[in-house]
């Protein structure tokens, strides 16, 4: 039986062009997540996804209907790449709880969630500044400052903040009866991560710092976050599912962090973290079925995950003394984050140094003005600061990697910012195989974006298609 295909939207865009400077994106935003209310990409099975040998094209649609071509466009395709990291990899990070208290005494932030009548409490060591603020922050994963010297914010007077992260899951040793997972009974560690749990925690922190801001006085505007190898990759997902963090310094995170899944897979050394290896309390288990060759499967890889954090900053170093960190990996990985920053016309909000000549997590004397660079454009505000910074001992052929050119971005308003068209009822033809739509013409449209679906809840999309005509296009090929 042949399926009757449904005309669901029809969305305009104007495609009027301007001379007018590129657009300047902020530095950071006032809340977790700018695209919570953007449209679910669709997100197949295993067996329905292509595969993709290279990188995959962090500017394409998940629709497949082409590539952003405005500033305005990147929330709505951030928003799809979050979507697609959390189903094929981490699991769901929930929302901000409706139930939340914080409090702030003698040096230490307390947050108490509850959600169905379960608690989950963060203790946090706060070490301020003399002074009475409001001071710049960072968040350590499981000390103050990470594995940062804490001199470089001490010095700068940004305050440190602890992040416990086993109160949230037990690193090494996940159970359904950790804290987080009793809040959240549809989340279990077969499902969820424990890399989404953190990153989760890390928000309520931030949360807990905004409900405190009258005795606790810390700049909501210049927030980092730092860790390394585990807790590196902790801070890479941290920064990049909260968009009230300034900056994210992923410091030799390795595999599963600031490196790509698929050009890690291609190196030979079986110590390196690979899907194949990786932990998989710190990933979800589904995430299994992209093992071996089947990663060219894997719809996104971490340069997108990287680009979440844009257009705030992010540094990131390796270490190539050590090699289970895939530091080839996170040069090539790199290379493409930089193509992204880049394109939104921020270039210097990226950074990378890998270094050797030193131990796993320490930070050589050459990477400590690197870092402050970062700290004092971004957690101080000294925009003068020079912040392109890339370094490497690597040159890779990034050709059979990169396949994909940077867009030029324009400042028009992204098509999903427009409103829409709905045909009236009884311009659904109903045809089988073709369908034929017509509407009105709006004033200034030089664009109009079309998505058809057989589920009016928009859940599959059928189709997608676009035309510069003014009232009519007939879709045909349906089935």
């Amino acid at each position: 039986m042949r399926k009757q295909v449904v005309l669901l939207l029809v969305l305009l865009n104007s495609c009027l062009f301007v001379d007018a400077p590129a657009q300047v994106m902020p530095l950071v935003y006032q809340v977790e997540n700018t695209g919570a209310d953007c449209p679910k990409p669709p997100l197949p099975s295993v067996s329905e996804l292509p595969a993709i040998p290279n990188l995959p094209d962090p500017f394409a649609w998940a629709d497949g209907r082409g590539r952003i071509s405005n500033f305005s466009d990147w929330r709505y395709r951030r928003a799809e790449i979050g979507a697609q990291i959390q189903y094929y990899e981490i699991g769901q990070k929930p929302v901000r709880p409706d139930t939340m208290e914080a409090s702030y005494s003698g040096g230490v932030l307390t947050v108490t969630v509850t959600v169905n009548g379960k608690m989950l409490t963060l203790t946090s060591q706060v070490t301020l500044p003399a002074g009475t603020g409001p001071f710049p922050a960072v968040i350590g994963m499981n000390s103050p400052s990470g594995s940062i010297p804490p001199t470089i914010f001490s010095s700068r007077n940004i305050a440190q903040i602890t992040f416990n992260y086993n109160q949230v899951t037990t690193d090494g040793n996940a159970k359904n009866t950790d804290p987080y997972y009793q809040l959240y009974p549809g989340l279990n560690i077969d499902n969820t991560g424990q890399y989404s749990a953190w990153a989760w925690g890390v928000s309520r922190i931030v949360d807990g710092l905004e409900l405190v801001q009258g005795v606790l006085p810390i700049d909501l505007k210049r927030i980092a976050v730092s860790g390394c190898s585990r807790g590196g990759k902790m801070a890479l997902f941290a920064g990049a599912f909260d968009e009230r963090i300034a900056l994210t310094i992923a410091q030799e995170s390795g595999g599963g962090g600031a490196t790509s899944w698929r050009y890690s897979h291609s190196e030979p050394n079986g110590t390196v973290e690979k899907i194949d290896n990786t932990d998989y309390g710190w990933f979800m288990n589904p995430m299994k079925q992209f093992s071996g060759d089947n990663v060219s499967k894997l719809p996104v890889d971490h340069h997108e995950l990287g680009a979440m954090c844009a257009p705030r900053a992010l540094f990131v170093t390796a270490n190539p003394d050590f090699i289970w960190l895939s530091n080839p990996s996170c040069y090539v990985n790199s290379k493409a984050v930089q193509q992204v920053y880049g394109t939104l016309g921020i270039p210097d909000r990226f950074g990378y140094s890998i270094v050797g000549g030193h131990g796993h997590c320490a930070v050589p004397g050459s990477q400590i003005p690197e870092i402050e660079a970062f700290v004092e454009k971004f957690l101080l505000g000294r925009d003068t600061v020079n912040t392109n910074i890339g370094v490497s001992p690597y040159n890779t052929d990034l050709t059979p990697w990169i396949t994909w050119t940077a867009p030029t971005l324009s400042n028009n308003t992204s098509f999903f910012g427009r409103p829409s068209l709905l045909s009236p009822p009884h311009l659904q033809t109903g045809l089988d195989t073709a369908i034929t739509l017509k509407w009105s013409k709006v004033e200034d449209a030089g664009k109009y974006f079309i998505q058809i679906s057989t589920d009016p809840t928009f859940a599959a999309i059928a189709g997608t298609d676009s035309t510069t005509a003014d009232t009519v296009k007939t879709i045909t090929g349906l089935s």
